[in-house]
């Protein structure tokens, strides 16, 4: 398929969607994304006005695990994404056409809309031995990717494979794979990091870049801000247990079972910028330390190598620059203990010390 002159709009409208329901998508769509009050009537008259993005969705060394995600989106549903929002000119994954046929498309959609396009990659290109680890349509997908890339409009890198290298390049890293802006040095990247990313930021990102025509904020490393600008911890619903240092000590104790902060067991939330605990997983029901395990920190660089995922960080301080975990749970339970022998006398005391009685 290839896109046409069509906008998002005028799609809908085909198939159904009142006016009303277009409004309430777009103000809707607007405030999942944390836009501004007047972002949903120009989300609207993008989406009137502006014809259909072609999208290239390319896949190297990866799992698949990003796709699998991004189909499950439910704000917006992944169906109005890729039928309605954009054309997906080309994804091996799920489209119906299969070698030279899906190789074909590949080339008239990077002839017909050059500049125009946006380059969506999946998983890494393994640089080793001049890129054969990887072989796509008979060619090395390294070559693949730069010659896709000259002609795009943007890149977006899903996952930490794309945007990190991921397990692929964790040490000794045989095949070399490596990220692909070590790979794409002339066109603007947007990193959506995680082992998957939340199907939500997905198509958060698609929706942005394809209302507005420009790539969100990003931050130093190339995330977008919207989605990457606070760590978990500052958002978990934990994060009170952890200020007054309620800690999971081993699985399934009683801090474990009232829960408690999984800091003591691993959880990378204090170090980790991603937005599981707020927009959360699976249509927004739940995130992993919501179901009782640890962040691991997946959406950061090298997570893979930085030892197993149930070491404690070290270094992360709560209430003072010299505290840490261990201290402030010592030093919880000393004030406790000390407010109730406070108490205890006080009590006492008034005991002892009656008041005078009156004298007539």
């Amino acid at each position: 398929m290839s896109a046409d002159l069509e906008t998002f709009y005028e799609v809908i409208r085909r198939q159904g969607i009142t006016r009303r329901s277009f409004t309430k998508f777009c103000s809707l769509t607007a405030a999942s994304l944390g836009l501004g009050a007047g972002a949903a009537t120009e989300m609207a008259q993008a989406l009137e006005t502006k014809p259909r993005v072609p999208v290239i969705w390319m896949h190297g060394l990866e799992c698949t695990c990003c796709s699998e995600s991004f189909i499950r989106s439910a704000h917006p549903l992944v169906k109005d994404v890729i039928l309605s929002m954009i054309s997906l000119d080309y994804d091996d994954t799920i489209m119906a056409a299969a070698g030279h046929q899906a190789e074909a498309i590949l080339q008239e959609t990077r002839e017909k809309y050059k500049g125009k396009y946006i380059l969506a990659v999946e998983g890494n290109p393994p640089l080793n031995e001049g890129g054969m680890f990887c072989i796509d349509g008979g060619r090395p997908f390294v070559e693949k990717l730069k010659e896709m890339a000259e002609d795009a409009f943007a890149v977006i890198a899903w996952g930490a494979c794309a945007s990190w290298g991921c397990v692929q390049a964790a040490k000794p890293n045989p095949t070399q794979a490596t990220p692909i802006d070590k790979v794409i040095k002339n066109k603007p990247i947007i990193k959506v990091p995680g082992c998957p990313p939340i199907a939500e930021v997905m198509t958060g990102v698609v929706t942005y870049v394809t209302t507005f025509g420009k790539l969100p904020e990003l931050d130093r490393q190339g995330r977008p801000k919207m989605f990457y600008s606070q760590r978990i911890h500052d958002k978990c619903y934990r994060r009170p247990h952890f200020d007054a240092g309620q800690f999971v000590e081993e699985w399934d104790d009683e801090g474990a079972k009232k829960g408690h902060c999984l800091y003591k067991m691993g959880c990378k939330g204090p170090t980790t910028y991603n937005a599981c605990s707020t927009v959360r997983w699976n249509g927004g029901v739940s995130f992993p330390i919501q179901s009782g395990h640890g962040c691991i920190g997946c959406s950061e660089e090298g997570f893979w190598d930085k030892g197993s995922f149930y070491d404690r960080l070290t270094g992360i301080n709560v209430f003072g620059i010299e505290a840490n975990a261990d201290k402030v749970g010592a030093t919880v339970a000393g004030v406790v203990a000390a407010g109730v022998a406070a108490h205890a006398a006080v009590t006492a005391v008034k005991r002892i010390v009656k008041k005078p009685e009156n004298v007539g």
